[in-house]
Parts: structure tokens; sequence; C-alpha cells
């Protein structure tokens, strides 16, 4: 079934239904589709035991292309179960959709599949949703039943009947069509698969009673359908309402196939209106029977898929001619799914997994690990000849249509073959890929690459990539059913996922640009929450800057008295909160305590107890706003001074030699006019200072009535002082001319320096005791080159070493390396001083330990490598800019508050704690996101949910001391059904990322990494146990919205912070922790899982749909543009056509692009306008500009492009998806066992 689809809605009853076996592909025109391969049949490695004695090759039918709208649906089974034989690569999928027409009476009467069923059910209405398939593979343990079979079916009917089929693993269910049946008197010969045409499995003729075809369903209203062979269900099932429904999306994998009478499914789709989602039933656990919807809701039915969807992926070839067996002539060559001409198949492969060749199409993708295998193989399966032993290492067929299958078994270089996939769907075939060392014990083919032809441990089969669950697919979807505004005033409500545009209208709860959930249901008890192991986090951003059409906080005055509170928790006044007796007092939504109403306060009740001003105050009807601070909330009680900015260049030899000098002061001539004001007619009231520095300091005065700006030299840098109060922070309006004048001379002053020193830490402290001799906040901007080894406070040594890394010692590497810094940090925040540091390394300067003032300030770092003013000039000056035009807050000190039940225990981010409840901020901009892990310390009640606010209190660039509240309420769940059908996969990998990275400065690399796969393994088990309905433990079952976990999470498995390149600095992965732990989820999202965009087509009103992030979805004749959050890449194919290199390059041949270009040729056409709109967009949405890099393809910087492939296996060992995949459901399995 084809995950990658819309989230397919759980069949309401849950049941299995009884039904086919692996769906295959139904090429209706046999065009490739551009970015699908074919599925090629289930593949994974659990082979827990020996395939069933009666299996019969003849299992694949067409699937179709789920759409459908996701209500109460919540997992999505992937069937990695016991290896069965996977059906030769069958025509890949059509380009466009198919449609379906589940029963199409027009291509014949004819069901292959169900048994007769007095009446075909209706054809579902559109909105309708759909099942995805899935696949039972267990052992045979139930006796087979009698099969009705009829005449074969057209290849058009199948398609159509099949795709809306659901495969589940459910209890098992008579025969399934298609089988021999097990009973039958030949040994079943278990298919060979050949690397010929697109054939489907050769066998020797069966047993005459096989053939797999069934009358169709007269047409009528659907009634209750027969079992299939078997005695009818009961009519209608009691269900458990406890567990949520599955989506059985099954991906399944190559496991013995199991006897016919295994195959069940689950009625595919339920055309009646959905049970809502707290209560889909499920089915009832012990039952061996399905009961179905009743007749008014065919099982069958489900709507056709929107057109942007992928075919569904088959696990098996398209029938094309799906005949009973195989025809008994030469099929027509031009034929993409003919069946061989009968003859008799190679025993020698009986029931092995996965022996003989298969067409290229099958081969995994180039940079994908193949699929593991759990063990030996079962008994009883006979390897392979040699000759065809691994069927990844084929090379492909020669092009052209295939032709009919020669003589099984199959050669190597069998003529024949598929024509090469277009679009890179699966490139040159590549066998297993070597060693995703370490986490997949027993793994025959990993730690080194499988010399080609020889014969690896059991041959087998890969899971197909489109066959997983696709992050395009979950976004697409989500775009698409967020239409209108996300109103926050439903309790629990999820929001549309980060990566969907949508308009927010603010009814009671904060938006969740200011705050996300990890689960917007809680689980009642500590016990549910610790058996889960969902933990419990809100990522919140309080400045967030909003979109224009979105209203910023208002701003509340309460006067003197100041903001209402509750007398016991001092929780602000706001929605949550009861007012009783009239309006005179008002009852606390967090601790419950009664407050009086001040007197200027009360207001009368309407009839449903409501305060007749509610909708008037924004602090009682919105989720967010700001009281005006009164002076008890200042420090030391009197009212803060207006901010400072000062800045901190170093003149050092490398600073000037890297022209960042002459840069640095050429820019703030023109950027001090953009100072952060409240009010864009008036001036900033931020006022401006300047210092120079090597090994000594260097402090201007520029006062407004001095000619000449005049220099001090402070020399003794151990005992740092600032050498002139009044002079030194000025107003830029006023002291203009004086300060254009200096910075005319400071880059000539320097010119010649030899100095190649510095200091850094006495930097940060002159800053600090300027702005204290001021008595005001403010930030510093230090432009830093190197390590400081100059003889002063907070000088450090080269630690870079190797030789540590991977070993325990490693995580010494992220500390600093003197404690100078912290102290100092201490002092900074005290004072209201934040820190943002560029840095300009030319090697090893010890991010670790520069950054922990910034990062303890709320500031920022911001680090380029190796700067060159001509290509980096521009990245540099956007991230100046913007770092000083910013809204940023001062002196803050945040604290959360949460209704009884709960408390927030932890917090990750750029801030400094003196204590377990006040994140303070010497600094607060509107890019910064804190985390915050929440506990339970109670029980927590499903009616009065759980509350939360946080509460930030800090001085505006204008100097007003303010309150930001923003309020969230969640619902509470006593059912894990509840909580697994309403989290947000986005936040806990945010979540997960931030404790991962801080876990390193205490934990080795590995354990880290070894944690995090076992807590994602640990909610997986416990959903799969708890909630999902009973199937065989070959398949992977994922909840819903929970989908993308593993792929997300092995994104951050595979980051250059836990599992490092040879290439990746100490500096580059203590600055990538760093900066991910202030990151808000949108930010984090596109930085593990980037933005890949085909640009063959530009429409002016729409972004193109983004492709996977995988080597296999680049086209040769394409160009797409990716997307980090940090860096921007223009990968060129090879063979890109004319017209499209004109358009956006200018040059009509791919030789002449210059692959050092950082910015796009203006080119007076729409496409290379566009292409320029697109990429301003995406820099406008992030917080640090993304310098453009093209990549050409085959070019050396092909490698760098690659690295954020993450589907992809990692050059530094990082599992592909698949493989991380398959290793996930290992890890569940032992957990479940």
């Amino acid at each position: 079934m084809n995950v990658n689809q819309h989230t397919p809605m759980a069949s309401p009853y849950g049941q299995p239904q009884p039904g086919y076996g692996q769906p295959g592909y139904a090429p209706l025109d046999g065009g490739y589709p551009a970015p699908y391969a074919p599925y090629n049949g289930p593949a994974s490695a659990y082979q827990p035991g020996a395939p069933p004695q009666g299996y019969s090759p003849f299992t694949s039918f067409p699937s179709k292309a789920v759409a459908a709208n996701p209500v109460s649906d919540l997992s999505s089974p992937l069937d990695l179960g016991p290896v069965r034989g996977p059906p030769v690569s069958g025509a890949p999928p059509v380009s466009a959709p198919q449609p379906y027409n589940q029963y199409s009476h027009s291509h014949g009467e004819m069901q292959n599949g169900p048994p007769p069923m007095t009446q075909a059910p209706p054809r579902p209405a559109v909105s309708q949703s759909y099942n995805p398939a899935g696949l039972n593979m267990t052992g045979p343990t139930h006796p087979s039943y009698p099969q009705h079979y009829g005449p074969p079916p057209t290849m058009q009917q199948v398609t159509n009947q099949m795709t809306g089929m659901q495969i589940n693993s459910g209890p098992p269910t008579p025969a399934g069509p298609g089988y021999a049946p097990p009973n039958s008197s030949q040994p079943p010969v278990s298919t060979a698969y050949t690397a010929a045409p697109p054939t489907s499995y050769t066998q020797g003729p069966p047993p005459a009673s096989s053939a797999p075809t069934q009358p169709p369903p007269p047409s009528g209203p659907a009634a209750p359908q027969q079992y299939y062979g078997g005695p009818s269900p009961p009519s209608q099932q009691p269900f458990n309402s406890s567990l949520p429904p599955t989506s059985q999306q099954q991906f399944t994998s190559s496991a013995p196939a199991p006897s016919p009478s295994q195959q069940t499914f689950p009625p595919s789709s339920y055309s009646g209106p959905m049970p809502p989602a707290s209560q889909a039933p499920a089915p009832p656990v012990s039952q061996p029977q399905q009961s179905f919807p009743p007749p008014a809701q065919p099982p069958f039915s489900a709507p056709p898929p929107p057109a942007s969807q992928p075919p569904a992926f088959a696990p098996g070839p398209p029938l094309q001619n799906q005949g009973s067996f195989p025809p008994r002539g030469p099929p027509p060559s031009s034929q993409p799914g003919s069946f061989p001409p009968p003859g008799p198949p190679p025993t020698s492969l009986s029931s092995g997994p996965y022996p003989g060749q298969m067409p290229p199409q099958q081969h995994p993708p180039p940079s994908q690990p193949s699929p593991y295998h759990s063990g030996p193989p079962p008994p009883g399966v006979q390897m392979p000849p040699t000759s065809m032993a691994q069927s990844n290492h084929l090379p492909p067929g020669p092009p052209g249509p295939p032709g009919p299958l020669q003589q099984p078994p199959p050669q190597p270089g069998m003529p024949g073959g598929f024509p090469p996939q277009q679009n890179g769907a699966f490139g040159q075939v590549r066998g297993p890929q070597p060693g995703y060392a370490g986490p997949y014990p027993g793994q025959p083919n990993y730690g080194a690459p499988a010399p080609a032809p020889a014969p690896a441990a059991p041959a087998q089969k890969r899971l197909d990539p489109d066959a997983i669950p696709s992050p395009i697919q979950v976004i697409e979807d989500d775009r698409a059913k967020s239409t209108e505004p996300f109103t926050t005033g439903v309790r629990g409500q999820a929001p549309p996922l980060v990566t969907t545009n949508f308009q927010v209208k603010d009814q009671g709860n904060a938006s969740p640009r200011f705050i996300r959930c990890t689960a917007y249901n809680m689980p009642c008890t500590a016990d549910m929450a610790k058996q889960s192991q969902v933990p419990l986090a809100a990522v919140i951003k309080p400045l967030a800057t909003l979109p224009p059409d979105e209203i910023p906080p208002y701003l509340v005055d309460h006067g003197e008295s100041g903001p209402i509170r509750c007398n016991r928790c001092k929780a602000y006044m706001c929605p949550y909160m009861q007012f009783i007796e009239g309006g005179r007092r008002f009852q606390c939504g967090f601790c419950s305590c009664v407050t009086e109403v001040p007197p200027h306060y009360f207001q009368h009740l309407d009839h449903t107890g409501k305060r007749m001003d509610c909708y008037d105050r924004p602090e009682l009807s919105l989720g967010s706003y700001e009281f005006l601070a009164t002076v008890d909330y200042c420090k030391n009680n009197k009212l803060p001074q207006p901010p400072a900015f000062i800045f901190l260049i170093d003149v050092s030899y490398n600073a000037v030699k890297s022209g960042m000098v002459n840069i640095v002061c050429e820019e703030l001539k023109s950027l001090l006019d953009f100072l952060p004001r409240e009010n864009p007619e008036m001036d900033s009231v931020v006022r401006v200072g300047f210092v120079t520095y090597n090994k000594v300091m260097h402090f201007y005065n520029v006062k407004s009535t001095l000619a000449q700006p005049q220099m001090l030299v402070v020399s003794d840098v151990s005992d740092m002082f600032v050498p002139l109060l009044d002079g030194f922070l000025v107003n830029m309006n006023e002291s203009r001319q004086v300060i254009e004048s200096l910075l005319d001379q400071i880059p000539e002053m320097f010119a010649d320096t030899r100095e190649t020193e510095t200091v850094f830490g006495p930097v940060i402290q002159a800053g600090l005791e300027a702005l204290k001799a001021a008595d005001c906040a403010g930030k510093l901007f230090v432009f830093h080159t190197s390590l400081p080894i100059a003889e002063a406070p907070g000088k450090l040594k080269n630690r870079e070493d190797k030789k540590l890394i991977g070993t325990d010692k490693e995580k010494s590497l992220f500390q600093p390396q003197v404690g100078f810094y912290n102290t100092l940090a201490k002092e900074c925040v005290a004072q209201g001083c934040c820190v943002d540091l560029f840095l300009f390394p030319n090697q090893y300067v010890d991010v670790a330990t520069l950054g922990v003032v910034p990062v303890s300030t709320g500031g920022s770092v911001y680090k380029y490598t190796y700067f060159q003013a001509q290509s980096d000039r521009e990245r540099f000056l956007n991230d100046l800019r913007r770092d000083v035009q910013k809204l940023v807050g001062f002196d803050a000190v945040m604290r959360v508050r949460t209704s009884t039940g709960i408390r927030a225990t932890d917090f990750f981010g750029s801030f400094f704690m003196s204590n377990t409840t006040d994140v303070e901020l010497a600094g607060l901009d509107c890019d910064k996101a804190i985390t915050v892990e929440l506990k339970h310390d109670d029980k927590l009640s499903e009616e009065t949910g759980a509350l939360m606010q946080c509460a930030v209190l800090y001085t505006s660039c204008s100097g007003q001391r303010r309150l930001r509240v923003h309020n969230m309420a969640v619902n509470c769940c006593s059912q894990l059904a509840d909580l697994y059908r309403n989290c947000e996969t986005d936040t806990i990998i945010n979540f997960f990322s931030k404790y991962a990275f801080r876990g390193l400065l205490n934990s080795p690399t590995k354990a880290v990494r070894d944690t995090l796969i076992n807590q994602c393994a640990q909610i997986l088990a416990c959903y799969r146990k708890n909630c999902a309905s009973p199937s065989s433990a070959g398949q992977l079952i994922l909840p819903e919205c929970m989908k993308l976990l593993p792929v997300y999470l092995n994104c951050v498995l595979k980051s250059d912070v836990l599992l490092p390149g040879a290439d990746v600095s100490l500096d580059d992965r203590a600055y990538l922790r760093q900066l991910i732990s202030c990151m808000d989820v949108s930010e984090s999202h596109v930085f593990f899982y980037p933005r890949l965009l085909p640009l063959t087509k530009l429409e002016s009103d729409s972004l193109p749909v983004a492709v996977r992030d995988s080597e296999e979805r680049l086209s040769k004749g394409g160009v797409y543009l990716l997307e980090t959050g940090l860096h921007l890449f223009l990968w060129v194919g090879a063979s890109v056509q004319q017209e499209l290199l004109l358009n956006i390059f200018g040059t009509p041949s791919f030789s002449q692009i210059d692959p050092s270009m950082t910015s796009l040729p203006v080119l007076d056409n729409p496409f290379s306008q566009r292409l320029r709109e697109i990429v301003d967009s995406f820099r406008a949405q992030r917080s640090r500009y993304m310098k453009l890099m093209v990549v050409k393809q085959e070019d050396k910087t092909e490698l760098i492009f690659r690295h954020f492939l993450v589907e992809d296996k990692s050059a530094s060992g990082g599992a592909s998806y698949v493989d991380f995949l398959c290793h996930m459901h290992k890890e569940i399995r032992q957990l479940l066992s």
C-alpha cells in the first residue's frame, strides 16, 4: 500500500477483512512515473520461521493509491514481517494516479479475489476515506478453506478491484484468492525471481483447482460479505472502543509467504460517517472471524486519490494479463506485465527468501543499504545458486520494452530487463550497502560492501522506499486539509504542521507560533506517561514575529496597581480564571485558590457566569497579550534606562587581512540608522559605543561635541576597566559625524598591523563594565577571529584532538575548557548584558568555550569559517543587519506556571538559571525558542485538562518594562490511544534533539544515540502493544501522527553533532549543538529534514511539490533547490535542457555554469524572476541568511550536497531511512518479546 499517500482513515471497525495477497502495481499506460519506483514487494528481514508449506507464489495484485482524510486514524502498520518471496518486479507505477473504480464492471464482471458476494458494494462518495493495505505474514496455523475460482479478469479490472482492498494482518482468514491451496498435491514451487521482463511469477503448472480468480460480485447494494470460502462472519461485532482504529498501512517485508489461508484484510474503507476520534472502535482481540460494517457501509469502497498522489506501491508486479497462471503462449513483448511462458520453475529456489535476480527496478536505490535479514534463513530454505545469489547485485538489463521471459532460471545478463527508470527512481543497481556498524548485530551484509556477484547471506529484497511513510506526503496532506484559519479556542486541538502556511485566530490559547506542544492530550497519570515514553514538552518562542495578517499581542495597562494575579500561585489573569460570587472573586485555574477582585477591576457576570466585558479585555479572551509592568517589576524598583549596543571589533592581523574589519566598519555607517525601535516613525533610543582590540583594548570617545574621535588604550587586560564614562555610549543621531569619522579611520589605523594574538575574556568584561557604568541593559556585538591565546583572563589553548572522537573522553571537548566564562556569563545575565558573537575562524577557536557567554545570555553565535570578503560578505552582512534590527527584550525573566498535577522540570535553550523555576535571559529576541519539559507530580483530570502559562518579564527596546503572557490549555486522557492520536512529531523531534545534544556534555556520543533509539522504540512498542489491533509480529505498526518519527529520528542520529563525518570539525559540532538548542520547531524541522524542490516548472503563485531527500529522486535532466535553514544548494543535473540553463544561468551549456557563483544572475525572463523570488522568500523565512551554492552533478561539491539527502546512507556511516526503519522494527520486536 502506499504510505506516501494521504494518511489513511482507520477502518472504523478496525477488523481485518479476508482478501488479497500482496497488492501489485497496475500501470495503466506503462509509463514510469517520475519520482516513484515500483514497489517491488515486501522486504525486510525478520524471518521468524520456516516458510509455510503450502505457499504458492501467485500473490501479487494491484493495490491503490490511497486518498483519505485522516480522522481518527491511528496507525500505519508497516509490514516488515517474515520474509516472503517477492514478486518479480512489475511494470512500474503509472505516472498518473490510477483512477479507481473499485469493481470496474466496464471491464467484464470479474472480481479477482473475494468469493461471490451477493451484492457489489456501491461506489463510494468522493469524500470517503480509505484505509491502505497491509499484509499479514505469519506462518500457516489455520486450515485452508476451499476456494472459488472463475475465469481470469482483465488487468484493468483487477486493478480496479484491488484498489480498495486493504491487506492487514489480523486473524487469519480462509485461503485468500490467488494461492495454490496449501494442500495441493504438488510441493509448492516458490517463485523464481527473474531479472528479465517484469514478468510475474514463473511456476510449474498449478494444480487445476488453483486458478486464482473468483466470480465477481453481482452488483447491487453491498450485502454483508461472505467470509472467503468460509462461514459468514457474525453480522456485527461489538467494538472495544478503547483501541484506536489503526490505519493499517502495511509495509510488507520480505518474509517467507504465509500459506494461502493466512491473508486477512480489514475493511479497507468505511463509507459511512467516521466515529469521532475519541471512540474509534477497534476489533475485538480474540476474534478470528471478521465482522463487517453494515450494508450501508461497503467495506471496500474508497475515494479516488487526489491528483497529486503517487500511485500505490504495489508490493508485486502488476498482473497485466492476470490470467489464472502463466499464459500458454509468449505474451506480447510490448506488454510490461506479461507472464512468463509456462516452463518448469527453478525448483532449487524453493521458498527461499529471494533467490534469482530482479530487474533493475527492484534494486535498492543507489545509496541505500540493503534490507536486513535478521538471522539465518528459515529452515528448509535453500540458498540460491551463486550465479544469481544477491538480487541486489544485478546489472540493469538493456533498455527497451521487456520481452517475454527466457527460460527460468534466469542468468545474470539476461536480455529483456526494464527500460531504465526515469528520474533516477532506481539508479544503477548497487549491492547492499556497506556497514551500518553498531546497532544491527547479526546482519550478514553489514560491515563491508558485499562483492558483487558473490552469494551474500540469504539473498533478499529490500523494502521499497516508496512503501514507507513519506514526509512529503504527510506535509502535502496537511497543507491540503489546512485551508481554514486555525482558531485556538478548542482545547487540545493540534495545530497544522510547521510546514503549512496558515492563519491563526487567537480565541483563548496561544498561537502555535508562540507555543507548540509534543502532545495535545496529556496522560492523566505519571504511570501512563512513563509507560508511553512520549516526552511531554512545549517549545515556547515568546517574542515570535507574526505574519502581517495576524495581530500582535495587545498591550494592557492596569495603571499603578499592575496586572491582576492569583494570590497563591501568582498566575496572571487569563481566560482560565473563573469568576464567582457575582464577579467579586475569582478562582484560579492553576491552583484553585480564590482571590478578591480589586474594586477597579470589578464587572458583573452574564447568565453564563462570564464577565460582561469578557471580549473587551484581551486577558479574559485571548491566549497571548502583554501587560505594562509597574515599578515593582523592575530591578531595584526603578524604571529601566533604554538599552545600549556596543560593537567590539577584533583588529588583529587575521581580521584585517580577511577584509572583515573593513566590511564591518563600512556597514555600521548605514546600519546604525536601523537600530530597533517600537515605533517606526520615531528615532531609536538605543545608544551605541565602539571598542577595537587585539591583545590590548582600544576605547573610543565619540561625544557629539568632538571634532574627531579619541582613542583610549587599556593595555592591562588582567584588570579590565572602562577608561571613560562620558562620550562612550552616545545617541547615533547626535554623534553621527564623529562616529562616521571613526568608522572611516579604524581600517586605516590597523591596515599594517602585525599583531596576531587576541584576547577574548577582557573584551566581554569591557562591554559589561560599560553597561554597568551606564546602569542599563544592552547587547555586545563581538567580531572575533582566533583562539584567544594572549596572556589574559579567559586565555585558551588548542585542545582539538581527533583521537578523542568516539571515546568516553569526547564529551570533554563539548565542555568549556576553563570555568572563567561561566562566571562571566553569570555576571552578564545579572546586568542584562547579552552577547552576540560573530566568528571568522581559519582554524580551531574552541566554539564550545567561546560560546558559553553568548549561549548563557540569550545571545547568538554566527560562524563564517574561512571567511572571504568576496563570497561571504553578503551572508555576513545580512546576518548582521537582521541581528541589529530585530526586536529584542532585555533583562528578561521567564517563568512557566502549570495547573496542579504537572510542573515544568527542565529547560533547554540559550539562557541562564540561578534557581529551578526562573529562566533568566540577558536578551531574548524574536528567533529564540525555549523548550520546557513537563512532568507529573499528581494526577490530572480529563474534565479540567492541563493548563500552562508562560510569563516573560522584559525591557523593550524603547526602555519599557513589560510582561508578555502566553496561555495554553491541553486535554488530558486516560487512554493511551488518545495520547497517540494527538501528538506532534516535529515538536517531539525538536525536544529529542535538544535533549540528546545536551546529553553530549555528560555522556559518550554512542550512549546518547542509543538512548534516543531506545526511547523511540519504547514509544512505538507501547503503541503497538496497547493501541494497535493485534497483528503479526512481522508488521511494523506506527501511530498515524507519529509515522514519521523513525525517519526524523534517523536524521537527528545522523546529524553532524551525533555522527560526524571525517571532515566535520569539533568547532562545527559545538556550533550546531548550541544553535539547535534554541531553534523553534519550524527551524529544527528543515534542519533535520531539508526541503528539496524540483525546479523544472515554476508557477507564479505556488511552490512546486517537494521531493524526498534521496539521491534516487534526482533526475539528470532536472534542477533542484535544497534548503536546510542554514544553506541553499542549487543542484544542476548533467543533462539539463538548454532552455532551462539559459533561463536560470544565461548560458546554454552545462560546462559553462560557474560553480563558484553565490547569487543567481538577474535575467529578464519569468523563470529567472520566479526562481529568485523563491530563493528570497526562503531566506526571509529563516533567522540566518542562507548562502546559495551551485552544485553541478558529478562535481566535487556534490559530496556536500549529498550529505543533506538524509534518507540515504551517509558517508559517516548513518543508516538509510529504509535500514533504520528495519532496525527500529527489530528494536520494537525485542521490547515486545
